[in-house]
């Protein structure tokens, strides 16, 4: 019975503190849907639970939305389900809407890289699988220059060669559900969003102040 007990905590803990662990269709919210202008470019980043990297995007000043999806696998139409199991190639992605006039891609790399852990396999604790690897993906030659070069810096200075962060080339962004866009500001008091996402937020705040907006959530 003890070691039945301790398996279900676990497991509960888990679904607690884990991204996977939501399914709120909740989907009866006022949406707001967010038109880019002329001078909009987009960028796409996948570094664990989506939740936590569409709000430190959201933070950086010169960044007009991020957008909760899916992107770098093979399969048409994933959900939040299907990515679930592992099996679609895909990663939670945020596709991030900047005015270049105030804040560069090459800045963008910066916060990517210096948000999350780019040395974790498949995964960004607490949440494992291959949905949750870390992609830095290029739209054009340049970007990806920016990146490989920011990454074998970061190797030799820093991760003694460790980084296992994709670089993939864009092909198609799949947007989230929309329960899922902006979880973290709409769910503040939601069991993952105080453990993990806001202290993660938290901590890249505390490291690039330089780069946030004046007011942020």
């Amino acid at each position: 019975m003890k070691i039945f007990r301790s398996i279900f905590t676990v497991g509960l803990s888990i679904l607690i503190f884990s991204c996977l662990g939501f399914f709120n269709k909740n989907d009866n919210e006022v949406k707001t849907e967010f038109i880019p202008t002329k001078k909009s470019k987009v960028a796409y980043f996948a570094s664990g639970c989506f939740w936590c990297v569409e709000a430190i995007f959201e933070s950086v000043k010169g960044v007009e939305e991020a957008v909760s999806g899916y992107a770098g696998g093979n399969t048409l139409n994933p959900t939040y389900k299907k990515i679930g199991t592992g099996k679609t190639g895909h990663a939670e992605t945020v596709a991030v809407y900047y005015n270049p006039k105030k804040v560069s891609f090459e800045t963008l790399v910066k916060v990517f890289f210096g948000s999350h852990n780019p040395t974790t396999i498949n995964g960004q604790h607490p949440d494992y699988g291959t949905q949750y690897r870390s992609i830095a993906f290029y739209n054009n030659d340049k970007e990806k220059q920016i990146i490989e070069k920011t990454i074998y810096r970061l190797n030799k200075d820093i991760y003694g060669g460790k980084i296992a962060t994709e670089v993939k080339k864009f092909k198609k962004f799949y947007k989230a559900e929309e329960y899922h866009q902006n979880f973290e500001k709409r769910n503040p008091n939601q069991g993952y969003v105080k453990a993990v996402s806001i202290p993660r937020l938290n901590r890249f705040k505390k490291k690039f102040p330089a780069l946030l907006k004046h007011q942020n959530h």
